[in-house]
């Protein structure tokens, strides 16, 4: 009995601080979707491979993103982490790092970057002079890129194996000389462990977050041709933006298979919460994203992996008919002597004037544990 309420109370911190957000939630009317979705993309080819199926999984240094409480549970005293992954034939970079370390037996701590961007962008607003005439010279070049630093603790509760942490980020985004914006926000979640069983809660953005953007106007008109009228409405101003809370509830089971085989399995369902999503549950208030990873390993050194999630419905070019289509993925990993090595290949179901294509992305991660 006193474990069951132990676990109650550890749900309950993530539960009450998420009840603050809700009265925010409610105006999702009022901001946008999609915001900060740089941070939801995932990390770690581990979990890309399983589909991102990972709150209730993560026990490395990746768990500061995933879910901090996991920190606790990590094999090694330190952990880091780092990944690398291209998008959309290699336009945009996502790089990741992440460190780990606990504090004490009950306490961890941990610290995690991340990059999202696509560089070498050409502005070729004056590439034509005031004569008539291209020169080549005048071409600059600029970057967008997203960045966010997470700093993550957790702490194990009375009971085995239950755990609880939290993630302050900050967050800074640049539009090359155009506008850039800071925001902060945080996380927090609880894990437990029982039996084979993995059980998470994890509250993303639990107070909303907020960035505050400045607009560089001077620049945003800078190079424009003179003889285009440029109304002062449509200058972009300073802003602030929103991102409203999310909820993933994971559940996930080992299970031991002869000759040294085992198998993982594990569910997360994600919840957010800024308006109608097109998701597989689907409403004005809250829209669920169901999905499913599974990993199998031999010796606990070998592993391969699969997930799928994101179920869409995406409108046919040729009859505008509405079909379900999902982002699948296919991961393999190594791990030896602290050492882990993962691939993962994430395939994304894309419309394409009236046939179904493929977009794939590669992800590749590396972890080492020691100590």
């Amino acid at each position: 009995m006193s474990q069951l309420s132990s676990v109650a109370r550890g749900l309950a911190l993530v539960g009450a601080t998420a009840a603050l957000a809700l009265p925010a939630a409610a105006q999702s009317t009022k901001t946008p979707k999609y915001s900060n979705e740089f941070l939801n993309i995932g990390v770690g080819a581990r979990a890309l491979g399983m589909g991102k199926v990972q709150v209730s999984l993560a026990t490395d240094a990746t768990a500061g993103y995933w879910n901090p409480a996991g920190l606790t549970n990590q094999t090694h005293k330190y952990d880091g982490v780092l990944m690398h992954s291209e998008l959309f034939s290699g336009v945009v970079k996502n790089d990741y790092a992440a460190f780990s370390m606990p504090i004490d037996d009950k306490s961890a701590l941990g610290v995690s970057v991340l990059r999202l961007g696509v560089d070498n962008i050409a502005d070729t607003r004056a590439l034509v002079n005031e004569y008539g005439y291209v020169d080549y010279s005048k071409i600059e070049y600029f970057s967008v890129a997203d960045y966010a630093l997470l700093l993550s603790y957790a702490r194990k509760l009375g009971v085995e194996g239950l755990s609880v942490g939290g993630s302050g980020k900050i967050i800074y985004r640049n539009i090359g000389k155009f506008a850039h914006g800071y925001g902060f926000g945080i996380d927090a979640g609880v894990q437990y462990n029982h039996k084979g069983w993995n059980m998470a809660l994890m509250a993303r953005d639990i107070t909303t977050t907020f960035n505050s953007w400045n607009i560089n106007s001077a620049e945003y008109v800078k190079g424009l041709n003179s003889n285009v009228a440029i109304k002062s409405d449509s200058i972009p101003k300073n802003s602030t933006e929103i991102t409203l809370p999310r909820f993933v509830l994971g559940v996930g089971r080992r299970f031991e298979l002869p000759k040294q085989f085992s198998a993982l399995v594990a569910v997360d369902l994600e919840a957010t919460t800024d308006g109608q999503r097109n998701t597989l549950v689907s409403s004005k208030t809250v829209s669920v994203d169901p999905r499913l990873g599974v990993e199998v390993g031999y010796k606990n050194l070998v592993f391969l992996r699969g997930g799928a999630g994101n179920f869409q419905k995406i409108s046919s070019v040729v009859d505008q008919s509405l079909q379900w289509k999902g982002q699948y993925s296919l991961g393999a990993g190594v791990a030896v002597s602290g050492l882990r090595i993962d691939l993962a290949l994430s395939r994304l179901a894309v419309e394409k004037l009236g046939s179904a294509s493929q977009t794939n992305s590669l992800i590749v991660s590396l972890g080492y544990g020691f100590k």
